[in-house]
């Protein structure tokens, strides 16, 4: 009995030591601070919490109203709230696209719309949407086409000008001014009021699909040309330099002069979209010069899909401006005025201006992995 009264005077004796200098109610204060679910650990990067401060992790849900690179603003109800999210991570699977429900997960407490004692840590896709972001279609009378752009004058008259990154195009009657052609896209359609093309380009938007067949879809491609049996059918090779509306400029394999090629009356299909740096297969007949393309025949013009491509054989290209950075992307303004943006996660990156606002860069892409999304898959970022 001796021996067991002597035991438990030492664990008690060793509790108060543990104890001592702690009261209940400091002991409860420590237990509730660091077990409360908002509460976080700081990494070794971060300055260290004093003792018993809660770090507050919370959650804004919304429609995206506008995205300018490193800054956007979310609509909440009757509320508009804008976060720097220069230091965010962007893990929105369908992209940034005008009108769709995002989440901003951020650090701090946010008790009115002003969010600039609060740090945005990421942005993601809403995982309880209550409306999915429809798919519009619109027709329209082709104005222009850039890499970048088409600016179309629809059936209400309304002319806007559309970024088409790496969007498929089928033009199966060929393509020029005046041809009707049919865009499917995600986002904010242009109002009845709009008049004027640079008013649609401050909300960002994807568009999926451009043809002049209304029942064109990009998963199911299009079939090859069929010539007729006596005729000698030949192709070439070619990398493209830039397109304005109906001219292609290219420079063919083995070729050394730029050369134009019009698409106005032949099938014409990109299945990742007219960008520079993109091969073509030209399907023509007649004889191919040294410098030119008068006296061949097109067939069919045909973009390489950047599906079949292995990484290093993907070339597509855009060239721009830095006008905003988040912790994983890159937006450009691009050299034919439109906003792209780029996931930077696996991009080599061997440009010399750090990605600094107002740096030229040029950015190859895989159009690929971003057939729904507008946030496009940079392979490799390189001085413009």
């Amino acid at each position: 009995m001796k021996i067991k009264k002597l035991l438990a005077v030492c664990i008690c004796a060793g509790m108060t030591a543990a104890l001592c200098g702690c009261s209940l109610g400091n002991m409860l204060e420590k237990f509730t601070s660091t077990g409360d679910l908002s509460a976080e650990a700081p990494t070794s990067e971060e300055t260290p919490t004093a003792p018993g401060e809660r770090v507050y992790i919370d959650e804004l849900t919304g429609k995206l109203d506008n995205f300018t690179g490193s800054a956007l603003t979310l609509s909440v109800d009757d509320a508009s709230y804008i976060f720097d999210v220069s230091q965010a991570a962007l893990e929105c699977k369908a992209g940034m696209i005008a009108g769709d429900e995002i989440s901003v997960i951020y650090e701090g407490k946010l008790e009115t719309t002003d969010t600039s004692m609060v740090k945005a840590l990421k942005v993601v896709d809403n995982f309880h949407k209550k409306a999915k972001l429809k798919t519009h279609k619109l027709y329209g009378m082709v104005q222009k086409l850039t890499p970048n752009t088409i600016t179309v004058k629809s059936d209400k008259g309304i002319t806007a000008t559309y970024p088409i990154t790496g969007t498929a195009q089928y033009y199966q009657g060929g393509l020029k001014k005046g041809n009707w052609v049919y865009l499917k896209f995600r986002g904010n359609a242009p109002s009845e009021k709009v008049n004027a093309s640079s008013d649609l380009n401050t909300s960002p938007l994807k568009v999926l699909s451009i043809s002049d067949s209304e029942d064109f879809s990009a998963k199911k491609g299009i079939p090859s040309p069929t010539p007729s049996a006596d005729e000698n059918i030949k192709e070439f090779r070619a990398e493209i330099q830039t397109v304005d509306t109906n001219v292609l400029q290219i420079i063919p394999n083995g070729k050394s002069a730029i050369m134009n090629l019009d698409l106005a009356s032949s099938p014409v299909y990109f299945s990742g979209g007219i960008s520079p740096g993109a091969s073509i297969t030209v399907t023509y007949t007649g004889e191919l010069k040294e410098d030119t393309l008068a006296g061949i025949t097109i067939l069919s013009v045909t973009g390489d899909n950047p599906k079949n491509l292995s990484k290093r054989h993907i070339s597509f290209s855009v060239t721009g401006t830095v006008i905003g950075t988040t912790a994983n992307t890159v937006t450009t303004r691009t050299s034919d005025g439109v906003m792209a943006i780029f996931r930077t996660d696996n991009a080599s990156d061997i440009s010399t201006g750090g990605l600094a606002e107002g740096s030229g860069v040029r950015i190859t892409f895989d159009p690929s992995k971003s057939v729904t999304s507008n946030i496009y898959e940079a392979l490799q970022i390189t001085d413009a």
